[in-house]
């Protein structure tokens, strides 16, 4: 098998290094290592995307098409006598065996969470030594925890990622419902702050909403639209690009809830951009489903009110729960059919 594996890997390579040769492919030889970043984030959203919808076949596919995006890079590099795939393997093996003490070294972990604790040491370490590395003679700055983190990921998975890393030296709420609490406490913000600015550009309004009736109550209609009321003067932009005034202060609570609920994503085993991912199927599913539910009674969905949505929308969101519910009841009935089989062979 891990001779097997090695002659595909140096086919794909030679395959790789011949159409970037001058009998090769004009496209590929006219790629960089910009040009194909995007080809290289695609692949890796198509790889997700198999592994979401369980399509084995399309995921053997997709890896096999980000597996190339390696090869690609790593062919560039060598060209420029950088290093060559053989050296990203090396860097790669030493880093797991590194990363593995409780396997190839003297310590051991009993369970998962020992495991991670372990690799997270190691990991730990490595990223001082970079630092004291890199760190100028001439300007002495502490290490950060948070370095290293790239500033190019989705901002779901930085917000998870900066999440991991502060839970890494116990900056965490403790339990579930401290976080639940964080959600609802920048839920609450934001409703304030959305009433303030109902207060700065209506300021004839006879009585504005006090905090804790913004907190609590159901927020009146801003404009026709169901929107915030439109940027006004005040608001500018910082040297950073980021907006103050009142619309920055919007996207500010915003940016915070957004934070704690990525954060309520990774406290449960998970990760935001995942869950999205998924509500955002969900939706698509269910929208196009009213779409034809709306068809089925000779409209168009651009022809509905409001109303009328609603009423499909909720039509829609029945059926859907109650495929999910026999599904749910399938599941179950298969688990307990394959324990009875496992009992009777037993």
């Amino acid at each position: 098998m891990l001779a097997l594996a090695r002659e595909s890997l140096a086919k794909l390579t030679e395959l790789v290094a011949h159409l970037r040769g001058p009998e090769g492919c004009a496209w590929d030889r006219a790629q960089s290592y910009d040009s194909v970043k995007g080809l290289l984030l695609e692949e890796a959203y198509e790889v997700i995307d198999a592994v979401n919808k369980r399509d084995f076949d399309g995921l053997e596919d997709e890896l096999g098409d980000l597996l190339f995006q390696v090869v690609f890079y790593a062919r560039l590099a060598e060209e420029e006598r950088r290093f060559t795939l053989d050296d990203v393997i090396d860097r790669l093996h030493g880093k797991l065996v590194r990363r593995h003490p409780h396997v190839f070294g003297e310590t051991r972990a009993a369970t998962p969470e020992e495991a991670l604790a372990s690799w997270l040491t190691v990991k730990e370490q490595e990223r001082e030594a970079v630092a004291r590395e890199k760190r100028s003679e001439s300007i002495k700055q502490p290490e950060s925890l948070l370095d290293g983190i790239p500033e190019v990921l989705p901002a779901t998975l930085e917000a998870y990622e900066l999440g991991v890393r502060a839970a890494e030296v116990g900056f965490d709420w403790v339990k579930l419902e401290d976080l639940l609490d964080k959600i609802a406490e920048e839920l609450a913000e934001l409703r304030h702050e959305l009433a303030q600015r109902i207060r700065e550009v209506t300021p004839s309004r006879p009585q504005p909403l006090a905090r804790s009736e913004a907190m609590a109550g159901e927020m009146p209609a801003l404009q026709a639209d169901g929107g915030p009321p439109p940027v006004r003067c005040g608001d500018s932009s910082t040297a950073s690009g980021e907006r103050s005034g009142p619309q920055g202060r919007l996207e500010e609570e915003v940016g915070d809830l957004l934070f704690a609920a990525s954060n309520l994503a990774r406290y449960l085993g998970s990760d935001p951009e995942s869950c999205l991912r998924r509500a955002n199927l969900k939706f698509k599913i269910r929208f196009q489903a009213l779409e034809q539910e709306v068809a089925r009674h000779g409209k168009s969905i651009r022809d509905c009110t409001p109303e009328e949505l609603d009423r499909s929308w909720n039509v829609v969101k029945q059926e859907a729960r109650s495929k999910e519910q026999e599904v749910r009841i399938k599941n179950q009935e298969g688990k307990k059919q394959g324990a009875s089989r496992k009992d009777k062979e037993a």
